[in-house]
């Protein structure tokens, strides 16, 4: 974990959680694993503070307890998870995905589950389907049953999971996850690690629920607060067959759908359509069956892949054995051939795919911040791996002295690095070969800081906008309420534009160049996040190959 992660984590925990959460975390990111005593010492805040705070990050998945290192009756000691932390700069691509694949109510759930940490089933179609409702014209109103096959769908594909159960505890509600806190809980000293939710048999079995009935609108009264406090309380009160039985947003299914996007992707801009059609079936039709961290897919055959492509392509056969005849000749090595039967058996290159989509990332890095010929010459250093400064400056076509100036350029930012081969043992200047080379890996992994400390400053500036503007935005928010709310009661028109004019012209001229300047802001860090998402990707799978 390095300097620039733990400052993205407590930015990211600042803006969703506040200033105490954000304390606690980092400094339990910076000091490891502690107990309760230790964090109150180090930290200064309350004893109360410190465990609302412990009970938010355990309730997010952000933190993990266990029984102290000196075995059993030693305090419980709290760990932050930094890779946790950082997946709340993934949220809105995760809520995305959901819409793009079941719609708006596939979203409302996704969106839910991410902002509450876990909730059980019965929880979340309720609140899902009076959301629906809510937005929902006068009259109608949204059914449990069609939010329960959305969920119903989530799980069966794999994007919502159970929580893991708790070691030597009963299940319980969602609403106490943190009490196993205190001490001397059996078996948790047995495994120091925290259970995995594809560690038990049960993480994908969806219980029987008894839900029946609509979503409902709330009312907009002065006792609105007390109506829905009481309704909860209710709700909570009723039993539906799932208690103690949580569920959660499955993180690395999501990864696994955008990696298999970014490959699509890429095959469509490098070749055509119907190419990333036939690597997007291919990718399909392996989903059950190849591991998450496999370097390349089961082999398939062509008739099999030929049966299972979509019928509005309608290619024929011979015209599909010469696209996959293309895409194993490509330099990206997206399709590899395994074998000669049933017409051919073919693979996925996982692991070359991403490789060569972080190559791509770097080499583009580099002719953004320096030009394209300094582009050319890291290009050529990733082909030819080792250069002497004359080869370089021969093979690149570049003048000597413009070749020096960029490769020191290059090699002063850790993008290029030189080595030394002596031809004698005494390391003589003029009897020793300098060659120049390009280490993917460890420039992946310096570019991918340079990300963290990007997003970092990109979320520093918008919280900075936001808290500059504070005034006008609490403003724009409580005239847009006091709106809504005579909008609800049916006021007349002259009432709506004289609260409007509640605002006056160099305000609203203020709040629209803020809007607009939070938005460019929040594109920056999805568009940096993609990135982020790529150099780790390829990073893990070269962890994952070594």
């Amino acid at each position: 974990m390095t300097a620039q992660e733990v400052r993205l984590c407590g930015l990211l925990l600042r803006e969703h959680f506040g200033e105490v959460v954000e304390k606690v975390g980092t400094h339990l990111l910076k000091g490891g694993a502690q107990n309760l005593r230790t964090i109150i010492h180090e930290t200064g805040i309350s004893l109360d503070l410190v465990k609302k705070s412990l009970c938010v990050l355990v309730q997010h998945g952000a933190c993990v307890f266990r029984s102290g290192r000196k075995g059993a009756g030693s305090p419980t000691e709290y760990q932050t998870c930094c890779d946790r932390i950082l997946r709340i700069l993934r949220y809105p691509r995760y809520i995305y995905t959901a819409k793009t694949l079941y719609g708006d109510t596939g979203e409302l759930i996704i969106e839910e589950l991410l902002q509450r940490g876990h909730m059980t089933m019965s929880g979340t179609i309720k609140t899902v389907a009076d959301r629906l409702t809510q937005n929902m014209e006068e009259g109608r109103s949204m059914d449990y049953s069609e939010v329960s096959s959305a969920f119903f769908r989530l799980v069966e594909t794999h994007f919502l999971q159970r929580c893991p159960p708790l070691a030597g505890a009963e299940p319980k509600d969602s609403a106490t996850p943190a009490a196993p806190a205190p001490p001397g809980t059996p078996a948790a000293p047995v495994s120091t690690a925290p259970p995995t939710p594809e560690s038990f048999p049960d993480c994908y079995k969806v219980p029987h629920v008894t839900l029946v009935g609509r979503g409902k609108r709330q009312l907009a009264s002065e006792d609105g607060e007390d109506q829905r406090n009481a309704k909860k309380a209710k709700m909570d009160s009723q039993t539906h067959g799932d208690e103690g039985i949580c569920w959660q947003v499955n993180f690395e299914r999501f990864h696994l759908h955008f990696r298999d996007q970014a490959i699509i992707s890429a095959v469509a801009n490098k070749l055509d359509q119907t190419s990333s059609e036939i690597v997007r079936t291919m990718l399909r039709m392996s989903e059950v069956t190849t591991s998450p961290t496999a370097t390349c897919t089961k082999p398939l055959s062509a008739n099999e892949i030929f049966r299972s492509l979509p019928t509005s392509y309608n290619i024929p056969r011979p015209i599909l054995d010469q696209y996959l005849t293309l895409l194993i000749d490509d330099p990206m090595e997206f399709v590899g051939k395994a074998g000669e039967s049933g017409g051919g058996m073919y693979v996925v290159n996982m692991h070359r795919a991403l490789a060569n989509l972080a190559r791509a990332t770097l080499e583009s890095v580099v002719q953004e911040r320096f030009g394209s010929r300094s582009a050319r010459i890291f290009r050529l250093l990733l082909r030819k791996r080792h250069l002497e400064q004359k080869q370089v400056e021969d093979f690149a076509m570049i003048p000597a002295k413009e070749a020096k100036d960029m490769l020191y350029t290059l090699l002063s930012q850790n993008l290029v690095q030189l080595q030394e081969i002596p031809k004698t043992p005494d390391y003589a200047p003029s009897r020793t070969f300098y060659l120049y080379t390009v280490n993917q890996l460890p420039t992946a992994r310096m570019l991918l800081q340079n990300c963290y400390k990007t997003v970092a400053n990109l979320v520093e500036r918008r919280l900075f906008e936001s808290k500059e503007s504070k005034r006008l935005l609490e403003k724009s928010q409580r005239i847009e309420a006091i709106l809504a709310s005579l909008q609800a009661s049916g006021a007349e028109p002259e009432q709506l534009t004289e609260v409007e004019e509640m605002i006056t012209a160099p305000e609203k001229q203020q709040l629209e160049a803020l809007r607009l300047h939070i938005n460019k802001l929040d594109s920056a860090e999805n568009q940096v996040d993609e990135t982020i998402f790529l150099l780790e990707s390829y990073i893990n799978s070269t962890a994952s190959t070594s």
